[in-house]
This record gives C-alpha cells, sequence and structure tokens, in this order.
C-alpha cells in the first residue's frame, strides 16, 4: 500500500507539472504561434516586367539565374514546424485557376531578416483561365522551405507575401 500511494504520488507530480511545460518556451511547438492572415496593396509594380539581374540573353548561352514567376493569387495558410537543424516554413497558395505549377517561396532581402522579420514572397505559375469553376481545394497548393538555425536567430516573426494578402506567424 506505501508503495502503491509513493507511485501515485509521484505520477501525479510530474504530470502536472507536464502543463507548464505545454505552454513553455522550452516546447517546439510553441516557437511560432498560428498564422495571421493580411491584405496586402494591390498597387505594386508589373509582374511581367523583370526587375532582377536575371533574364534572357541573346548572344552567349542561357541566362545564369532563372526568373522568378509572378506572386501567386493569395496565401490561405502558413505553418512553421521544427525539425532537427532549423524550420520547415510550409505556405498554401490558392490560385484563380486549376495547374499552378513551379510553386517556390522566394526569399526577400537574400535571406536577411530585416527588424526581426524574415520575407518570404510565394511565387506560381498559373495556367490560362478555364470556363469550368473548381473548388477551392482544386486550387489549393504547399510550398516548403527549410531553414537552418543560424538562419532563425534573432527571427521574431516569418511573413508571406501573395498578391491579394499575406501571413505572419510570430514567435511566442
Amino acid at each position: 500500500m506505501r508503495n502503491l500511494t509513493s507511485a501515485l504520488l509521484v505520477s501525479a507530480l510530474v504530470l502536472g507539472g507536464c502543463g507548464a511545460v505545454r505552454e513553455s518556451r522550452f516546447n517546439p511547438f510553441n516557437w511560432f504561434g498560428r498564422a495571421d492572415v493580411q491584405p496586402v496593396d494591390t498597387a505594386q509594380s508589373n509582374p511581367l516586367i523583370p526587375t532582377g539581374r536575371g533574364g534572357i540573353r541573346l548572344f552567349g548561352g542561357p541566362a545564369t539565374e532563372v526568373p522568378a514567376g509572378p506572386l501567386a493569387a493569395q496565401v490561405s495558410d502558413l505553418t512553421v514546424q521544427r525539425i532537427a537543424g532549423g524550420a520547415l516554413i510550409r505556405a498554401t497558395a490558392v490560385s484563380d485557376t486549376v495547374g499552378a505549377f513551379d510553386l517556390r517561396l522566394e526569399p526577400v532581402n537574400d535571406g536577411v531578416p530585416v527588424d526581426g522579420v524574415l520575407t518570404y514572397e510565394l511565387r506560381a505559375y498559373t495556367a490560362p483561365a478555364g470556363n469550368v469553376p473548381m473548388p477551392q481545394r482544386a486550387r489549393s497548393h504547399v510550398a516548403a522551405v527549410r531553414v537552418s538555425d543560424g538562419d532563425l536567430a534573432g527571427v521574431r516573426t516569418i511573413r508571406v507575401v501573395a498578391e491579394r494578402n499575406a501571413a505572419t506567424s510570430a514567435r511566442r
């Protein structure tokens, strides 16, 4: 009877301590919160005019840099998952038409955080608009990028920008 009482007392103390760990910074699931989606300013430059150093060369071979696609229509979800040696940033894009391809998260400012905000642009090529309406599930696509612990040093917020909105996930 004495052993049973001791075992119950110890297990009650251990399970009671789990509640404090659930909301602490030591729990990897608490490092980034839920995504917050907001609309963005639509008065931007023309996405069809290249602004970077890449492009097509007429003489001397192909371009060294592949031009990025236009911004995806909107981002519907953003999750940051802790993995060994860093984090996995997953963004779900919803396009206007079915058949988006080459979906990617392109870092802004060469992946350097500005004021603790690491910003990515969600880019995708889309097929021409069709006549048949499709459900959102058929127009959803997921892009992911791995970020190392060194790149996450000093980052408080991760922001993914699309054409019509942006999603942010902040550390707790």
